[in-house]
């Protein structure tokens, strides 16, 4: 998805655009990656001091609620980043470290022989997490 899908996606669901809002989408278009609440609220801060955790926070949720974001959590805190514009079902391996993602065409799903009547699929969400081959050989300090 790109900053423009996403803005009328925001106003087909009835929801108004801001330049804070824009700005934020901005952010995740460039970075393609997984990024926390706190690296978009220090990202936002240096344009709009009086920003707050809390408003960014709640439009995080909308756009994740509206499917222009997605979400995951890595050690405890969510993140989140542009829903993929690829058009085939697949999943992500993601850097615990930068957060970058990879494609996964396989699917686990594929594999399993689920008893439909006793239970009914509606959705999965199957993520590899690990580090990324510039993450792996970069020395942590």
């Amino acid at each position: 998805m790109n900053v423009e899908e996403a803005l009328e996606r925001m106003k087909e669901k009835g929801y108004k655009h801001t330049t804070k809002r824009q700005e934020i989408l901005e952010l995740f278009a460039r970075d393609s990656r997984y990024i926390s609440a706190k690296e978009v609220l220090d990202y936002m801060q240096s344009r709009y001091s009086g920003l707050s955790f809390d408003t960014v926070y709640r439009n995080l949720s909308i756009f994740s609620d509206i499917d222009i974001l997605e979400m995951t959590e890595l050690e405890g805190e969510k993140r989140f980043r542009l829903s993929c514009a690829t058009p085939h079902h697949h999943h992500h391996m993601i850097c615990m470290s930068c957060g970058r993602t990879k494609h996964v065409h396989a699917c686990p799903m594929d594999t399993l022989d689920p008893v439909k009547e006793e239970f009914e699929i509606t959705d999965h969400k199957f993520e590899i997490y690990g580090y990324c081959q510039e993450c792996k050989t970069t020395p942590v300090n």
